[in-house]
């Protein structure tokens, strides 16, 4: 017969391999997971931290965020509770939070719609139909992230020129610096086993856009077609937060990932778009949109996707390599 602690060991093995689908900044996938009995540890991996676009390892926190909210779900979608420790020790900076299984737990008809969406969930960097996202699925999106102890923002149709010029200028800037394009042609032509990284056969080329995105081809190679309504019923979000410390970062992850499960259960396309916030002018830019004081940690863009079949994907890590690693 199972002891109670295997079978909470077990649930959390479950539930670390589902959050192994949580999107990353250019899918470096910056986490380690180490489970011990009913207790699971998220540590910040810092030898993937990108250090030309994120010097102070805030989108590499936030990434780790977004695997501890996968992981939460996966966990109350298995009916088990938990407990969440986040920063419980000071004297290890990279160690995020801890996940303690705590006993049974009835789960929630949105609990169960967030980890079915898990596997669902793609970065579409494809333009978004015509057919717009309505205010209620908005407000059903803000109240998502407010869920997770941070904010979202529905960026007014007033204001998406103003988005799309910062993220013109963090486009233009980043591709300016010869640092930045070598970390981006690392990142983008990983070799076919790292499991990681961003293909370029994702990428789609330049075309008219309200908001301009990342160009992860710039360097060449195979893109896919743009399509032809160029995100004209897209709706754009932004994920801020009251303050700007680790533990702010982390909290904006874990509703970036609420965000966006809540967005692919309701049959929406999603895509993070964080150049906008890599550097320090267009960040502040950012937070002129903001009703009252905040600090913008990312901002995403929904729709609903072109017809057919979705974008592939993104390469995934072996579990071995990512939890309770050697």
């Amino acid at each position: 017969m199972q002891t109670t602690q295997n079978t909470e060991e077990k649930a959390l093995q479950r539930a670390v391999r589902a959050a192994l689908a949580a999107p990353s900044i250019f899918n470096t996938q910056p986490w380690r997971w180490r489970i011990d009995g009913p207790r699971a540890r998220l540590y910040a991996d810092r030898s993937r931290q990108l250090l030309v676009a994120d010097p102070d390892g805030r989108l590499m926190t936030v990434s780790c965020g977004a695997a501890l909210h996968h992981g939460r779900v996966a966990l109350a979608d298995a009916g088990e509770a938990c407990d969440i420790a986040r920063m419980p020790d000071p004297t290890e900076p990279d160690l995020l939070a801890t996940i303690r299984v705590t006993g049974p737990h009835e789960p929630t008809l949105a609990e169960m719609q967030a980890a079915a969406a898990i596997n669902r969930r793609r970065t579409d960097r494809r333009p978004f139909t015509a057919q717009p996202v309505g205010d209620a699925i908005c407000r059903t999106l803000i109240v998502a992230a407010e869920s997770e102890h941070a904010h979202a923002l529905v960026v007014d149709d007033s204001h998406i020129a103003v988005l799309g010029l910062i993220a013109v200028e963090a486009g233009a800037l980043q591709l300016s610096d010869a640092y930045y394009r070598a970390e981006l042609a690392d990142w983008t032509h990983r070799p076919p086993w790292s499991g990681d990284g961003v293909d370029t056969a994702g990428a789609v080329p330049a075309a008219p856009r309200r908001v301009p995105v990342r160009d992860y081809a710039p360097f060449g190679g195979p893109v896919m077609h743009p399509g032809w309504e160029n995100d004209r019923g897209a709706r754009y979000l932004l994920v801020y937060t009251d303050g700007d410390t680790p533990v702010h970062w982390l909290r904006a992850g874990e509703a970036l990932s609420a965000l966006l499960l809540t967005a692919v259960a309701t049959g929406l396309s999603t895509a993070p778009i964080s150049d906008v916030t890599e550097l320090p002018t267009t960040r502040d830019q950012l937070r002129t949109l903001l009703p009252g004081i905040g600090h913008p940690q990312i901002a995403v863009r929904v729709g609903y996707g072109p017809p057919g079949e979705p974008p592939p994907s993104t390469t995934r890590r072996l579990a071995e390599e990512v939890i309770n690693p050697r």
